[in-house]
C-alpha cells in the first residue's frame, strides 16, 4: 500500500510540523502521520508564539529556514516587543495569534511542500530491526517503512485529562490519547515517565465588561519574526488585563477538595514557571490577587483565552470564580479548563542529534523530551528533521554550540542535565545571551540554514547585505565628529553631560541613555547618511557600537569555553575504570556517553575535579 519513506514523523504539532517540513525541503521524502489532520498546528493552550527567551529561539528557527515565524507573521492579530526598557540581550518579541488561521496556514504550507504525504491514523508501534527503527505500525495494523521515525506525540502518550474528580483519557480536549507506544518503548529498554501540564477556561468574549479592564495595546510600530519579507502589522487587536482577589480565591479553595492535584490523583511534575491558579494561591497564600490576561483567539472569534487561569478544579467552581474576577460578572464559559498528565522519556537518552541512543534512526522530538511550549517544541522538531535527513543521507549531524543559539542551549540543557518538570526556556539559561539576541539570529544561523539546504538563496543574500551595511554605519559613526555646540542641547535635555570639545558619534552612543536616532535628529547630515539604510542594520550597527566592550568581552569566554568542545572522545569509555572519578561521575559518564570534554563538562554531577581526572586518563 505504501512505499518506502525516507522519514515518517509521527505527531503534528508544531514539532512535528518543522520536523516534515525541513526533512521535506532538506529532499526526503516524508510522510506525517497524525490522528486528526483537522488539528495539525493546534495551538492546544494559549494563542500566541513568542515571548522572553522563546521570541529569540522563533527567530532562530525561521533564520535556520524553518516556518514558525513566517506563520506567525501570516496570522498575527497582535505583536510585543518585551523588555524594550531593558538591555538587547533582553529583547524578545511575542505575537497574539489567530489560532484557526495558525493551523490553517501551517497545514496549507505543509500541503504545498515538495515530498510531504499525510496519514490520518494513531501510531502504535515502532518497527524494529537489528537495533535500528524501520518503520511504523499503525491502529489498523497497517506496516509503512521508512529509513528514519520521527516521534513528536506531545501529550497523547496515555494522556488522561482531569477535572475535578472527572478523569477521561485524552491527549487534548476531545482528542483521544494515544496508546501502545509508551509500553513497547519501555521494551525496548527506554525510561518513562509522567508529567503534567494544564489549561485555563475558554470564555465567550461577548458576556465580558472590557470597560473594567485594562487596555493592553501592542507596539506602535510592530515588527515581525521572519526575516523574509513578510508584512508587519497595520492593525491589531488588544488583550486586557484584569486581577483575581479574595473573593475569587476564597471560592477556588472550596474545590480544594475535589482537586486532582491536592488529592494526589495526578501523579506527573507539573510546570514550575506556568502553575494552575489553585497552586498559585496555595503556595501564595500572602498574595491577595494574581494577574490575569485577557487574550483574544483571533481576528473574527469572540473566543477569549483566560492566561492565568489555569485550573483542574471541577468546571462549577471555576465559573463561580471566574464570575467574581473584575469584567468577569456575566462570563459565559466554552469550556472548564484541565490538567492532562502524558508520557514523557528522560532525555538524557538522547544524544545531541536527537537521536536515540537505545534505537539507531530513531529520534525523538517536543514534549515527549519533557519540554513545555510550542517554541521549544518546534526548535526541536527542526533540529530532529535535519538530522533525520542528514543520518540517513550519510551526511554529517548537525548540533548548534551554545554559543551559537538558544537551541544549542535547550538540546545541551536536556541531553546533559535531563529535566524532572515541564522544561522551559529562560534567557537566564544561556550563558551567552549577549550574543544570542533576537535581531542577530539571522547573522548567527542563515548560512548554517542555506548550508544545509533549508534557508534559500535570497536569504542569504539579506544576510550578507545586512552585514554590509551594519559594518558600514559603524565605520561611520566610529569616525564622524561631532561639535559640542551641535549636540549640547540634546544631551542636557537627556540628563547626559555635555561636552568640551568635539567626540565622535560612537563615543556618544555608549553613553547608556542616547541612542542614534537623538544624534540623527539632532544632526541632519547623520539622519540623511542613515536614511539610506535599512532599520535593522541601524539597529544592529547600534547594539554593536554601544555594547562592544561587552559583546568581546563575551565572545572571548565562549572561545575558551569552545576549546573543551575541540577535546573529542573519540572512543567509549568504561568509566568504571578510572577510579580516581567520584562515583556520581561514573554513574553519569556512562549514562550520557559525552562526545567531548566540553559536553562531559555539563553534565549534571561532573565536577571539574572529575574533568581534570578524565583529561589527565585522556592524555595517558
Amino acid at each position: 500500500m505504501f512505499a518506502e519513506y525516507d522519514v515518517i514523523v509521527v505527531g503534528a504539532g508544531h514539532a512535528g510540523c518543522e520536523a516534515a517540513a525541513a526533512a521535506a525541503k532538506m529532499g526526503s521524502k516524508v510522510l506525517l502521520a497524525t490522528m486528526n489532520m483537522n488539528t495539525i498546528a493546534q495551538m492546544s493552550c494559549n494563542p500566541a508564539m513568542g515571548g522572553v527567551a522563546k521570541g529569540q529561539i522563533v527567530r532562530e528557527v525561521d533564520a535556520l529556514g524553518g516556518m514558525s515565524g513566517i506563520i506567525t507573521d501570516q496570522t498575527m492579530i497582535q505583536f510585543r516587543m518585551l523588555n524594550k526598557s531593558k538591555g538587547p540581550a533582553m529583547w524578545s518579541p511575542r505575537a497574539q495569534s489567530d489560532r484557526m488561521r495558525f493551523a490553517e496556514a501551517w497545514r496549507l504550507s505543509l500541503e504545498q511542500t515538495e515530498n510531504v504525504d499525510f496519514w490520518q491514523e494513531m501510531v502504535v508501534g515502532i518497527e524494529v530491526e537489528g537495533g535500528k527503527a524501520v518503520g511504523v505500525r499503525t491502529s489498523l495494523g497497517i506496516t509503512i517503512r521508512a529509513k528514519a521515525i520521527v516521534l513528536t506525540n506531545g501529550t497523547f502518550l496515555n494522556g488522561i485529562i482531569h477535572i475535578g474528580e472527572k478523569q477521561l483519557g485524552g491527549g487534548r480536549a476531545a482528542e483521544k490519547s494515544a496508546k501502545g507506544l509508551t509500553e513497547q518503548l519501555k521494551e525496548l529498554g527506554f525510561e518513562a515517565g509522567r508529567m503534567k501540564t494544564g489549561t485555563p477556561p475558554r470564555v465567550d468574549g461577548r458576556s465580558l465588561d472590557y470597560s473594567r479592564m485594562e487596555e493592553q495595546f501592542g507596539d506602535e510600530n510592530p515588527s515581525k519574526f521572519s526575516y523574509k519579507d513578510t508584512q508587519p502589522l497595520t492593525n491589531q487587536r488588544s488583550c486586557f488585563i484584569t486581577y483575581t482577589n479574595s473573593e475569587v480565591h476564597e471560592i477556588l479553595k472550596t474545590g480544594f477538595e475535589k482537586s486532582p492535584m491536592f488529592q494526589g490523583r495526578i501523579q506527573g511534575l507539573g510546570p514550575r514557571y506556568c502553575p494552575s491558579i489553585e497552586d498559585k494561591i496555595n503556595r501564595f497564600a500572602d498574595r491577595d490577587r494574581h494577574q490575569i490576561f485577557v487574550e483574544p483567539e483571533g481576528w473574527s472569534t469572540v473566543e477569549v483565552y483566560v492566561n492565568g487561569f489555569s485550573s483542574s478544579l471541577p468546571e462549577d467552581v471555576q465559573l463561580k470564580a471566574l464570575r467574581k474576577i473584575v469584567g468577569f460578572e456575566k462570563a459565559k464559559m466554552f469550556r472548564p479548563g484541565y490538567a492532562i498528565e502524558y508520557d514523557f522519556f528522560p532525555p538524557t537518552q538522547l544524544n545531541l542529534t536527537l537521536e536515540t541512543k537505545l534505537v539507531e534512526n530513531l529520534y525523538f522530538a517536543g514534549q515527549i523530551n519533557g519540554t513545555t511550549g510550542y517554541e521549544e517544541a518546534a526548535c526541536q522538531g527542526l533540529m530532529a528533521g535535519i538530522n533525520a535527513h542528514n543520518k540517513i543521507n550519510e551526511k554529517a549531524p548537525f548540533v548548534l554550540k551554545r554559543s551559537e543559539a538558544y537551541i544549542g542551549v535547550l538540546i545541551d540543557d536536556l541531553v546533559n542535565k535531563g529535566t524532572e518538570e515541564p522544561y522551559r526556556m529562560f534567557t537566564s539559561r544561556a550563558e551567552h545571551r549577549i550574543l544570542l539576541r533576537q535581531d542577530n539570529a539571522d547573522i548567527r544561523l542563515t548560512k548554517l540554514g542555506y548550508d544545509l539546504g533549508l534557508a534559500d538563496e535570497d536569504r542569504l543574500k539579506a544576510v550578507d547585505k545586512k552585514i554590509e551595511e551594519t559594518a558600514e554605519i559603524i565605520a561611520y559613526l566610529n569616525n564622524k565628529p561631532i561639535e559640542p555646540e551641535d549636540i549640547n542641547n540634546i544631551l542636557v535635555s537627556l540628563g547626559s553631560a555635555p561636552i568640551a570639545e568635539k567626540q565622535r558619534a560612537g563615543q556618544l552612543i555608549k553613553r547608556p541613555n542616547i541612542e542614534i536616532s537623538h544624534i540623527a535628529a539632532a544632526i541632519p547630515a547623520i539622519g540623511d547618511y542613515l536614511s539610506k539604510f535599512k532599520a535593522d542594520s541601524i539597529e544592529q550597527a547600534e547594539i554593536a557600537v554601544k555594547y562592544e566592550s561587552y559583546i568581546e568581552k563575551e565572545h572571548v569566554m565562549a572561545s575558551k569555553m569552545g576549546e573543551l568542545e575541540n577535546y573529542i572522545i573519540k572512543e567509549r569509555i568504561d568509566y568504571r575504570n578510572i577510579p580516581a572519578l567520584s562515583s556520581e561521575a561514573r554513574e553519569k559518564l556512562l549514562k550520557i556517553n559525552p562526545e567531548t570534554i566540553g559536553q562531559a563538562s555539563r553534565i549534571s554531577g561532573v565536577s571539574p575535579a572529575d574533568i581534570s581526572v578524565l583529561m589527565v586518563y585522556l592524555g595517558k
